[in-house]
């Protein structure tokens, strides 16, 4: 079987494109157009892993009571996890050259797509509102040193509340900040691709440079990691390490399901999976341990720990170097933010109506929606970030990775019919353009999990059980779905 099936005959491209569900975004990317190699797709995830939530992932696993190491270890094994799904989804779209959400129409139909594109796109939304006003916070700080006095500029009273309060001019930095991506998203998937390559090498050398700067001026890397784990017994150990390593797997779930929009541009599989094998596993535990460290002799340094870089960076003695250094941060949140939090929305908007939503309006949409989701308050609160924002959308988006990984290897044996998936009366229409299969399967995953969500976010008491359960969201809700999905599909087909 042919690595590569995404080069449509004239007369397939033809149908195609007379289609309700094509549009040029959207469209299988040809054998002889892919151009990222192995290197550009380790590039796209240096570039992706790099970044202040990356650097502050442990920061929320130490002040639970872990040491360092069993932090950093906890990081590595949920990327190692979550990249079983991330290169088995990945083998799709380099395969037949399709985005996520028609890869999706091959197992939840050509209008249940939408299902699983949205609460994709929804969580991408909320990342992309984040990751903005993280970079946008970079700015203020550089505009700061420029300008002292807008640290005093009026306070908007209503974006705010009691214990968070946005004044005009860091909302205007975190406007500034949002043009920049939209700018580059405009450009189209080359761009994005040239801004990683250029900023991976230089977002690896300013981690090693300040790990250099913490150990010359801390006369080592401080105390924290000399500390022991706070853990009276390996039962409290146990009860705090598996809701934080779902937390883990959480953070790139979301690009698990995703990645085909990445892959389709890939030359071979070989390119795309030891491409993601090297960026993502070696950069984010790298990037883990620089927070540590460096913290770590912020301590020694200043007194008190500093998790936040853009913090640090504001106390550092040298204008210049700190502004060498915020343009890195605000770099790195860039490269992030492109390729992990737009890319995805935009081809779910675009999937709504492919005549009339193109990927480039599909981004000003997805910037729009993070704006209004006010993503000042989703970062407020570093216990609610960890343990209901990751673990929580966690919980939709395993089911969703159950199915895909389940129709396409364990059903369909890597082999869909290329053409029908832009076909609306096609094989993949199922009852009306949806799979019940997909619907039940994705609901019954789901649900088991919703009691220890309320319970959560303190809507319900339930029983210990439920919140235990529900500590394991993406691990029950993504083999759940995948088997009740195998039965009903197994049954369907006999009948």
């Amino acid at each position: 079987m042919a690595e590569l099936e995404s080069d449509l005959s004239p007369s397939e491209w033809a149908a195609a494109q007379a289609s309700p569900l094509f549009n040029d975004d959207l469209a299988p990317v040809s054998s002889s157009a892919r151009r990222w190699k192995m290197i550009d797709i380790a590039h796209l995830w240096v570039g992706m892993s790099v970044c202040i939530p990356t650097y502050m992932l442990a920061s929320g696993l130490i002040a639970g009571g872990m040491n360092w190491w069993q932090a950093i270890l906890t990081v590595t094994l949920g990327n190692l996890i979550v990249l079983v799904p991330m290169i088995l989804n990945g083998h799709a779209g380099t395969k037949y050259g399709i985005t996520f959400p028609v890869f999706a129409r091959a197992s939840f139909g050509t209008h249940g797509t939408h299902i699983a594109s949205v609460l994709r796109a929804v969580v991408a939304c909320g990342w992309f509102g984040i990751q903005t006003w993280i970079g946008g916070t970079a700015i203020y700080e550089l505009a700061r040193l420029q300008w002292p006095g807008i640290a005093d500029a009026a306070v908007l009273g209503f974006l705010g509340n009691d214990n968070i309060q946005v004044n005009l001019a860091q909302f205007v930095c975190f406007l500034v900040f949002w043009a920049i991506n939209i700018a580059v998203f405009w450009r189209g998937m080359e761009s994005i691709r040239i801004v990683e390559n250029w900023g991976a090498p230089l977002l690896v050398g300013l981690g090693v440079a300040l790990l250099i700067w913490a150990y010359i001026n801390a006369d080592g890397f401080g105390p924290m990691l000399s500390q022991p784990d706070r853990f009276e017994t390996r039962a409290d150990f146990w009860k705090m390490f598996f809701p934080s390593l779902t937390a883990m797997v959480g953070f790139w779930a979301t690009l698990s399901l995703n990645i085909p929009d990445f892959t389709r541009e890939a030359k071979s599989q070989r390119d795309q999976m030891l491409g993601q094998f090297l960026g993502l596993n070696t950069t984010m535990p790298f990037y883990a341990f620089v927070g540590v460290a460096v913290t770590s002799a912020t301590v020694v340094i200043f007194g008190e720990a500093i998790w936040d870089p853009v913090q640090l960076l504001a106390r550092f003695d040298s204008v210049g170097l700190m502004i060498v250094s915020m343009f890195a941060l605000t770099l790195a949140t860039l490269t992030t933010n492109l390729a992990a939090n737009v890319v995805a929305p935009s081809t779910a908007f675009s999937n709504f109506l492919p005549k009339k939503i193109s990927m480039r309006l599909g981004g000003v949409i997805t910037g729009l929606i993070g704006i209004a989701m006010m993503p000042w308050k989703l970062v407020a609160d570093p216990s609610g970030y960890i343990f209901t924002w990751l673990i929580g959308y966690s919980a939709l988006l395993g089911p969703i990775g159950g199915i895909l990984v389940c129709d396409y290897f364990l059903i369909r044996k890597t082999k869909l019919d290329l053409p029908a998936l832009y076909d609306p009366n096609g094989v993949y229409k199922y009852a009306g353009g949806y799979n019940p299969a997909a619907i039940i399967a994705l609901v019954v995953a789901i649900l088991p999990n919703a009691p220890g969500f309320l319970a959560q976010i303190g809507k319900i008491e339930v029983a210990s059980f439920w919140s235990t359960f529900y500590s394991y969201a993406w691990f029950t809700g993504f083999f759940i779905a995948m088997g009740l999905y195998y039965v009903l599909t197994k049954l369907s087909n006999r009948d």
